[in-house]
């Protein structure tokens, strides 16, 4: 685990802005969440631009595609030299391999079970009856299979796949502080401690301290409930 958990999701339309308040709350935060928004708007420029900050970078690119396109796509982003990636679970077994297999030494390659913005409604929809719960368990043992580092889940999910992959790494998402505000795009929220106390290995936070009147007291408040 990190010492410092937290992740900023830093998915601003401005690169300057981006980086401006990385520096800003750099002291308070663990590492840097670059998501398809930004990977789309600034590409490789943008990412290494963000690296200046001195943080490890995490590219939340949820790959998936045939098993060849996703390898490729990975040595693609090998300069970068990340941390972390992701990969959806759903993409199958051999994709996952390959998405390791082409990951770089240190990069931490992890599958994304259910999106914090589904429900069990949501789910059935796709045609997947059972709850997120059981969904999320599921995936997690076929990305453990295919020798991924870790998953992506939510905090109701993170102790039960804990008690199953005991050296996993795992990824919350979707937190927001005690008495935060809940955005309509997230269903399934847990504060950033439950998260924490339930074993997440990296703690995902963009609105909470990018939204904030003050980032900086933002950003600090959250790691003192740690």
């Amino acid at each position: 685990m990190y010492r410092n958990p937290i992740f900023l999701a830093l998915d601003l339309p401005r690169l300057d802005s981006a980086e401006t308040l990385a520096r800003k709350v750099a002291g308070h935060i663990g590492g840097l969440k670059l998501g398809l928004e930004f990977f789309c708007a600034h590409g490789h420029h943008g990412v290494r631009e963000i690296a200046r900050v001195g943080l490890p970078i995490f590219l939340d690119l949820k790959l998936h595609d045939i098993p060849n396109t996703v390898a490729a796509a990975m040595q693609s982003i090998h300069m970068l030299d990340p941390a972390i990636v992701t990969v959806h679970a759903s993409g199958g077994r051999a994709m996952m391999e390959d998405a390791k297999a082409a990951a770089g030494e240190h990069c931490k390659v992890v599958g994304v079970t259910v999106l914090t913005s589904l429900d069990a409604r949501d789910l059935a929809h796709t045609g997947i009856s059972d709850s997120a719960h059981d969904q999320a368990l599921r995936l997690a043992d076929l990305a453990h299979s295919a020798g991924l580092d870790g998953i992506v889940c939510s905090g109701h999910e993170v102790a039960a796949i804990r008690a199953q992959w005991k050296n996993g790494f795992f990824v919350v998402p979707g937190l927001r502080p005690a008495g935060g505000k809940h955005s309509g795009d997230q269903k399934r929220t847990v504060t950033p401690r439950e998260a924490r106390n339930a074993g997440a290995s990296v703690l995902v936070i963009g609105r909470p301290i990018s939204r904030a009147e003050d980032p900086l007291a933002a950003a600090r408040a959250i790691e003192e409930t740690l």
